[in-house]
């Protein structure tokens, strides 16, 4: 047909009315598959230290507020997600207004039946002097040893003891105070233990606990090699084909969160195969029981190691997951463990019970930890995904974290919405009772403006940070790295 010939009258004619532009760009929000067209991943990848590495080759960012020569390390989930939450008028002054789900920190005041917790220190004045590198003098030691002359020995005498007495029974190879090594904080921890491995292959898994994100991009002597874990397999290592990798990748290092799959048992005979395991036990206690012959037991790879001066077994534990106590005392501890139990498996059979009636039932109920992990692959997009879900949430005061920080990817080049994580927000029922119902309670208002309203609104109109736009680069730099917090490296 010519230009010039009319239309036949059997032919559909196009409609010469276009489409609303602004419809056009939420349609365009509503469906976004890539990170770069959906705003809450944009504020993300901003913030200092989350763009793609590597990618040049250069030592400074031109783009980045930084110090010639220093590399941001970027934020973990919770030092984001409350950066974020700042944006939003979050204030640590008014956070009784706000529910903390995403906090990695269990309450730790008075818990049922549980131990009485110290309302005073005392502060000998050598406690003023530098401390050890290899234990803490003064303030801690009076609670646990009763002001013992030399304290920093003391404390990790203490510490072995603990965990002899728990998890060494029989055993005739002890642990002594020359095993343990007190730092302050477990990233510190992690921080100590990775500037001693070489230039080896270090294998971690995903999803695992954020921070191992920073460890394996900081030690650049840690060559990375992940282990993508699969939901249907309830998240479980192959205990079968690492012993292969080890063999074939050439593996030397195992690193790990211990309670999981596989128990620390499997992981400590791989260390024996000439592969050193580092276990992080940070949450040995919060183990939740089917019967009440089950409580006041913990995990820990500990029970398991033959020689502590020879098997290549290091673990991690830290003392304020141990709710405060003032002694190390195993009776007391023993005590406290059957209380704390009892406590957060009541609270987590509460979350789960208010997220089935919002009709968001969890794939793997948790049976440790005080963490649930959320799948929302059935809400409709855009809401079906961490960031946007997290963002949401700040509009009705509540924190949770994305599941991408639990994808550790040291080199942050994938585009995040192909994450095994994306779909996924961790979930703390580690706060008080009223703080969860509170933020169960603007979940609910979530799910409800979606369905009242559709999800034409959701998606975009995020608060920034005051000296962060999406059409520049510079990056929202927070000040904290790590809390400090006591913990014990059993080595």
């Amino acid at each position: 047909m010519s230009a010039s010939e009319p239309v036949s009258n059997n032919e559909p004619v196009p409609s010469r009315t276009p489409p609303r532009f602004k419809e056009l760009v939420r349609d365009v929000i509503k469906n976004h598959k890539h990170e770069k067209e959906s705003e809450a991943h944009q504020i993300f990848r901003e913030a200092a230290g989350h763009k793609p590495k590597g990618v040049l080759p250069q030592t400074i960012n031109p783009d980045e507020e930084t110090v010639p020569g220093i590399e941001h390390p970027g934020s973990t989930g919770v030092i984001y997600c409350s950066d974020r939450a700042i944006a939003n008028g979050f204030s640590y002054a008014d956070s009784h207004e706000w529910a903390n789900l995403g906090q990695g920190a269990p309450e730790v005041g008075p818990i049922p039946n549980a131990c009485a917790r110290p309302t005073s220190i005392p502060v000998p004045t050598d406690s003023l002097e530098y401390a050890p590198t290899t234990g803490v003098k003064g303030m801690l030691i009076s609670l646990i040893v009763k002001h013992l002359v030399d304290g920093a020995i003391a404390l990790r005498e203490a510490v072995a003891n603990l965990y002899n007495v728990t998890y060494r029974g029989e055993k005739t190879s002890k642990y002594t105070y020359e095993n343990v090594c007190i730092v302050p904080g477990g990233r510190a921890g992690l921080s100590r233990v990775a500037a001693v491995i070489g230039d080896v292959y270090t294998s971690f898994q995903i999803p695992d606990y954020t921070a191992y994100d920073q460890v394996l991009s900081a030690f650049k002597r840690l060559v990375p090699v992940p282990t993508a874990l699969d939901a249907k397999s309830k998240y479980k290592l192959d205990i079968e084909q690492t012993k292969r990798d080890i063999l074939t990748q050439g593996l030397a290092v195992i690193l790990a969160s211990n309670p999981r799959n596989p128990t620390g048992q499997e992981l400590v005979a791989l260390g024996r195969e000439g592969t050193t395991v580092i276990l992080d036990e940070f949450y040995s206690w919060y183990i939740y029981p089917n019967s009440e012959s089950g409580y006041g037991k913990s995990i820990s790879a500990a029970q398991y190691v033959n020689d502590v001066n020879e098997d290549s077994t290091v673990i991690i534990d830290g003392l304020t997951k141990l709710a405060a106590i003032p002694l190390l005392d195993p009776a007391l501890v023993a005590l406290e463990k059957v209380a704390l139990q009892k406590h957060f498996k009541a609270k987590r059979d509460h979350v789960l019970s208010r997220l089935h009636a919002l009709g968001l039932d969890v794939d793997l109920p948790p049976t440790s930890t005080f963490y649930i992990w959320l799948n929302l692959e059935k809400l409709p997009e855009p809401l079906n995904n961490g960031l946007v879900f997290f963002e949401e949430l700040l509009k009705f005061k509540t924190i949770v974290i994305p599941g991408i920080f639990f994808d550790i990817n040291p080199s942050h080049r994938r585009n995040l919405f192909n994450s095994p994580c994306h779909h996924f927000v961790r979930l703390s029922f580690g706060p008080p009772l009223a703080d969860l119902d509170r933020g169960l309670d603007a979940i609910g208002m979530v799910l409800r403006k979606a369905k009242k309203s559709g999800t034409q609104n959701i998606g975009y109109g995020y608060k920034k940070p005051i000296n962060m736009t999406l059409d520049t680069h510079v990056p929202h730099v927070d000040g904290s790295l790590s809390p400090t917090t006591p913990t014990a490296a059993l080595i």
